[in-house]
């Protein structure tokens, strides 16, 4: 195993979850805040393209450091080297076993009561 530790974070963001791999992983000073740096996306020289990978390294192209509430983690593992990130629907359907945190109601939701 290398000094080089990746870690693959989950966290609920927009009604998707989004996997992401980063080398570092920290409490922020921010107050119920994680930090996330260096993250880690598929190497540049691969053939096959994942739309959702290159989603995600156009959303976090220029972010150095991003904060994610504490909330919204799902899960941080530390694994061996960086897979794929992707983003998963938050569709609560049979094939999800991740519930969301409660959150507060914005006036923009139409769900019904």
């Amino acid at each position: 195993m290398s000094n080089s530790r990746i870690y693959r974070i989950s966290f609920a963001n927009h009604n998707k979850i989004y996997e992401v791999f980063a080398k570092q992983v920290y409490e922020s000073d921010l107050y119920g805040f994680i930090a996330i740096e260096e993250l880690v996306f598929g190497s540049q020289s691969e053939l096959v393209i994942d739309p959702a990978e290159e989603k995600l390294k156009s959303e976090f192209a220029a972010v150095s450091r991003t904060f994610i509430p504490l909330h919204a983690i799902i899960r941080i593992d530390e694994v061996e080297k960086p897979g794929v990130s992707k983003i998963h629907a938050l569709d609560g359907g049979k094939t999800s076993n991740v519930s969301p945190f409660a959150r507060p109601r914005s006036s923009g939701d139409k769900s019904s009561d």
